[in-house]
C-alpha cells in the first residue's frame, strides 16, 4: 500500500509559538504512526517563491495521514500554529 504524506511550508512569526506547536503536535504524529522525514529551516528554493520551514511527515497510508490531520489532537495543535504562522499544507499520496 502506498504511503501518505503531510507536506507543509510554514512561515512562523513567533519561534516560541512554533516550539509550543511542535510540542503539541509531536505526540499526535506518534499516535498515528507518523515519522518526520524532513524539517528544514533553510530549504533551498530553486523554483517558485515559497519561504519558511519545510516539514515532511510520512504515514503508513494516505487515509492515516488524513485521519491524523482531521484528528482532535492535531486540530488543537494546529490552532497554536495558525495563530503564529502562515502555512501551505498538502496531503500527498505516495507512489
Amino acid at each position: 500500500m502506498a504511503k501518505g504524506y503531510v507536506v507543509a511550508n510554514i512561515r512562523a512569526r513567533d519561534q516560541d509559538g512554533m516550539r509550543r506547536f511542535a510540542e503539541a503536535s509531536a505526540p499526535v504524529i506518534a499516535e498515528y504512526g507518523g515519522r518526520v522525514l524532513a524539517r528544514d529551516t533553510g530549504a533551498e528554493t530553486r523554483e517558485g517563491d515559497l519561504q519558511g520551514t519545510v516539514v515532511i511527515v510520512e504515514f503508513d497510508d494516505f487515509e492515516t495521514a488524513r485521519n491524523f490531520y482531521e484528528s482532535q489532537g492535531y486540530t488543537e495543535a494546529k490552532a497554536i500554529r495558525e495563530a503564529i504562522a502562515d502555512t501551505d499544507l498538502r496531503l500527498v499520496h505516495g507512489v
